[in-house]
């Protein structure tokens, strides 16, 4: 009882029912709430301090930011929140400059790509037939997935296709631009609440043992000094008998693309992606081939139950 009271005491402020509104639709860092209430950091930040502590907000490092969202399962945050009247005008006027805020973020994150030449495309940069890739990835995916991680997400193009069918979302990448891409895309298309991103190192997951159904790996392992590690890490975090599903580019001569493009592998023949889902406790399953340019295979597996891996320690924010 005494942590329900709490949680309601911590509730029970207008900037801070604003604030909980605001985290629910996406992750916010502090100055863009500063932005959007139009009040001080300081003043912000106590409040912010209040939330997480009664467990009504996460509070997520990303470098030298910090973001903030209402976490999974935050039932009574929710539950206020369906109280709150639509046409509030305060709620609504909070929205509109939420909305510019990600629109602002988008176009600054696509202006540095630009300005520095990095291609946040990768399927279509390199002329691959992204709509079948995606159609072939999807068709391996369950109809329903209850926690799906996305490892990589880039511009969070992967949560959006899967949506529709999970309960929870999450996708991780080393790129605060490529977040600020996808943070605008999801609130832009009304999936902040169900999907969202953080930044993190995929040897190094910020995340609980065992805490998804599905774990994708899509055309990451190419950049990866240690695909093994990479795999055994993504491993770690997935359920017994969770389905792993990695898709990345097959044996290919494009040395240009070790070179201009950073890649650090050739792509992968199915001998080797088995012997690394093999020693992270995975069985393999049929593989998938998607004809093009470069050939894009598509390796799922499942988690045998029982089976440890070698994954390093995760962090704990």
């Amino acid at each position: 009882m005494e942590h329900l009271l709490a949680q309601l005491r911590a509730a029970a402020e207008p900037t801070r029912l604003r604030l909980l509104a605001l985290c629910a639709r996406g992750a916010f860092c502090v100055t863009d709430l500063c932005d959007v209430l139009g009040q001080s950091q300081p003043r912000l930040s106590r409040h912010l301090k209040l939330l997480v502590e009664a467990g009504l907000l996460a509070r997520l490092p990303e470098g030298v930011n910090v973001f903030f969202q209402v976490p999974a399962g935050a039932d009574l945050v929710h539950t206020l929140l369906a109280r709150l009247p639509e046409d509030d005008q305060t709620l609504a006027a909070d929205r509109r400059q939420a909305v510019r805020l990600a629109a602002e973020r988008a176009r600054e994150a696509s202006a540095a790509f630009r300005r520095d030449g990095a291609d946040w495309d990768e399927l279509r940069a390199l002329g691959l037939p992204a709509a079948e890739i995606e159609q072939a990835l999807v068709a391996l995916l369950p109809a329903r997935i209850p926690a799906l991680l996305d490892i990589g997400t880039g511009t969070g193009r992967l949560l959006e296709l899967v949506a529709p069918r999970t309960a929870r979302a999450l996708g991780v990448d080393a790129s605060r631009d490529m977040l600020h891409l996808a943070r605008a895309r999801l609130a832009e298309r009304g999936l902040a609440a169900r999907c969202a991103v953080r930044q993190a190192d995929m040897y190094r997951l910020p995340l609980p043992d065992a805490d998804f159904d599905v774990v994708a790996m899509q055309m990451v392992l190419h950049y990866a000094e240690d695909p093994g590690a990479a795999i055994a890490e993504a491993a770690r975090v997935l359920r017994p008998d969770g389905l792993l599903l990695i898709a990345d580019l097959g044996p290919h001569q494009r040395a240009e693309l070790l070179a201009k493009n950073a890649h650090r592998w050739p792509g992968f023949d199915d001998a080797a992606i088995a012997g690394w889902l093999g020693a992270a406790g995975c069985a393999a399953l049929a593989p998938v081939s998607v004809a093009g340019p470069i050939e894009v295979r598509l390796w799922p597996a499942r988690r045998i139950p029982g089976m440890a891996t070698s994954a390093v320690p995760a962090l704990t924010f």
